[in-house]
């Protein structure tokens, strides 16, 4: 009987020292699976790098060529971390309008004597953060062929924008057709700055600037200065179908415009960098063909 209860106990307690080393494995075993989770979730948490948030700037500009510039400048911004939004307009009041009310960070589609006569006209508090392209002013006609043709008493159709003004009439006077002033500044001349008028030419600078290309299909017998993007929209080419064409030289430089307070703006300055670039400015170059000249920061 002794023996039976001493093996009885024997098997007993092999039983109990079985059992305490399999809840030791499997208690190690947990401790090694939870080491090994947490270790993982370290590397992952310390390898993923998570994109930095976007900033987004809004920017108006004129349809051609200024919107199509910053399509192509986009991808170079987001790169940086700057997310373009492009505003289109199709006129020269509401781009600084909806800047100065802050509907826009900055716009793209004046150059500098505009944006100086609108600041004084209006009280803007703007400022130039860069210039990027010049687009030389045409004269155009339908019926009209080359200088030399020119009638006596012709009509000659200008924007109403004043700042205009000077840069055009300093055009015909570099065609001989008119002489301004010598004692007038020629960025500033008007119509009433003309002393020598050969051939008679009538002035008539009472028409929007966007709506230049339709008097010019509309007046054939007249000359019609047509600011360039508008020239282009309409599918008319300054180096091809002009009479006679403003050159690369111009210093009427289209420039980004922002809010004098936005003047240190990163984002802002990346974009003006972005378009001074050699990427950009060749685009410039080969999209338009001398239509639209690139200043590289001018």
């Amino acid at each position: 009987m002794k023996k039976i209860v001493g093996f009885l106990f024997a098997v007993l307690f092999i039983a109990v020292l079985a059992a305490c080393g399999t809840a030791e494995e499997e208690e190690g075993q947990e401790l090694d699976n939870n080491a090994g989770t947490e270790e993982n979730s370290s590397d992952t948490a310390e390898g993923t790098d998570e994109p930095e948030e976007l900033v987004t700037i809004k920017v108006g500009a004129s349809s051609t060529p200024h919107a199509e510039i910053l399509e192509e400048a986009k991808p170079m911004l987001k790169e940086q971390g700057v997310d373009l939004v492009i505003e289109e307009y199709q006129d020269y009041i509401l781009p600084n309008e909806d800047l100065a009310n802050g509907d826009l960070d900055a716009n793209y589609f004046q150059h500098i004597p505009y944006l100086e006569d609108q600041m004084e006209e209006f009280g803007y508090d703007f400022v130039s953060l860069g210039g990027i392209h010049v687009e030389p002013m045409a004269v155009y006609s339908k019926n009209i062929t080359s200088v030399d043709d020119i009638p006596e008493g012709a009509e000659v159709i200008i924007s109403r924008s004043v700042p205009d003004h000077g840069r055009i009439l300093a055009l015909f006077e570099a065609q001989g057709l008119i002489k301004l002033d010598e004692e007038v500044n020629k960025a500033s001349a008007t119509v009433d700055d003309i002393v020598e008028n050969p051939l008679n030419l009538t002035f008539s600078p009472d028409a929007d600037a966007a709506f230049l290309p339709e008097m010019y299909e509309q007046e054939g017998d007249a000359l019609v200065a047509i600011n360039t993007n508008y020239a282009i929209e309409a599918g008319l080419s300054p180096i091809e179908d002009s009479l006679f064409v403003e050159g690369a030289d111009s210093p009427y430089v289209n420039v980004i415009a922002a809010r004098a307070e936005d003047e240190d703006n990163e984002a802002l300055q990346k974009l003006v960098q972005v378009l001074q670039s050699e990427a950009i400015q060749n685009f410039i170059t080969e999209t338009y063909n001398g239509e639209v000249v690139p200043v590289g920061g001018k």
